[in-house]
């Protein structure tokens, strides 16, 4: 497949032929934008490409589900993964020039382990922006997103580089990264697209069933209620966060009352400086990201036959983790890099919703 043309889309799953079609692109004097993905393609990304392809004559996108930010209990081997309709999906936008399909053992010649302690190579960290919010409870998320983050920037040599607002932490890690390792590029951001019940789009929403959906719409309904309170020029963190609380609690409740197979259960609810992202104990002028994550454990029950043929009963407890983000003030300078950047939009975000199994 490698170097195939499929209508006006290059296919790549080696650096090498990637690097001679940049070299190509660089002398036909054509800006390159780049919008690195780990595939299960939605019209969220989709967007982002549709964005590059107005700013760039020539559009490279990845495809490459990361193992270096999963950890142990996580969900890489389950991670949706649709290469065909993908590309049938980037084909048919007709807005792509380069699909970039790399191997494993090419991003991690030492090769890669999900245990950290165990991992051998070189990897990036951004500090100061990767331990809180959703770091608290993926700690090493940020090192893996910013260790391959890097690794693509050097292979593709973009000279635009598109993230969507989804993932805002992620998109502060990357300015960071970018600001601090010299990349000669430009940071946008696209808006957050949503689904018709209000659910962000995300390649993870396939693993929700419908009353988990019903559950994963808390959250931007806790958020909503945030964002009016501010809106009522409620600036404290107490009083800014107590309509949120209320909702999760109520639903929790719900959830038990109704004897559902799962639970939920808040990890963290967020109230950060947009620039800094600590924690704040009042909303100020240059505004705030609000975020919050709860777990859902569901627990299943069955039998399975042992190696002795005795039937036994098992359980498996399956946990989500549905998280959302929104800008309480239009901050223009918090992911630009340059005037001519993208800005975040003051919307809510929908961040990720996840799968693991312990």
């Amino acid at each position: 497949m490698k170097g195939s043309i499929l209508k006006n889309m290059q296919i790549f799953e080696n650096i090498h032929p990637l690097r001679n079609w940049r070299r190509l692109m660089v002398r036909e004097e054509k800006l390159i934008g780049f919008v690195p993905t780990m595939g299960s393609l939605h019209e969220g990304h989709l967007s982002l490409i549709k964005q590059a392809n107005k700013l760039c004559k020539a559009v490279a996108v990845s495809i490459f589900v990361n193992p270096a930010q999963f950890a142990p209990n996580e969900d890489l081997d389950k991670y949706p993964r649709s290469l065909s309709d993908d590309l049938a999906k980037l084909s048919a936008i007709n807005c792509v020039d380069a699909v970039f399909l790399p191997k494993v053992e090419d991003i991690y010649p030492a090769g890669i382990t999900l245990d950290v302690e165990k991992q051998l190579g070189t990897f990036v960290e951004v500090k100061g922006k990767s331990h809180q919010m959703e770091g608290q409870s993926r700690p090493t998320f940020f090192r893996g997103v910013a260790t391959v983050v890097t690794k693509l920037f050097n292979i593709v040599q973009p000279d635009h580089v598109f993230f969507g607002q989804k993932d805002i932490q992620q998109c502060a890690v990357i300015k960071n990264l970018i600001r601090d390792l010299h990349f000669p590029l430009e940071l946008h951001v696209g808006p957050t697209l949503r689904e018709e019940d209000g659910l962000a789009m995300s390649s993870r929403n396939k693993y929700l069933t419908p009353e988990m959906r019903k559950v994963a719409a808390i959250l931007y309904q806790s958020l909503n209620a945030v964002k009016h309170a501010f809106e009522q020029n409620i600036r404290d963190r107490k009083n800014l966060l107590a309509p949120a609380y209320d909702l999760i609690e109520n639903k929790s409740r719900f959830i038990k009352d109704q004897n559902l197979d799962f639970s939920i259960k808040l990890d963290y609810l967020s109230l950060a400086d947009p620039e800094s992202l600590q924690e704040l104990d009042e909303v100020g002028e240059n505004g705030a990201i609000l975020s919050d994550e709860h777990a859902c454990e569901i627990l299943k029950t069955g039998t399975s036959n042992s190696k002795s043929a005795n039937q036994h009963i098992y359980q498996n407890i399956y946990q989500y983790y549905y998280k959302e983000s929104l800008n309480l003030y239009l901050a223009p300078t918090l992911l630009s890099n340059s005037p001519k950047q993208s800005i975040i939009y003051p919307t809510l975000d929908y961040s990720m919703f996840e799968k693991n199994e312990i």
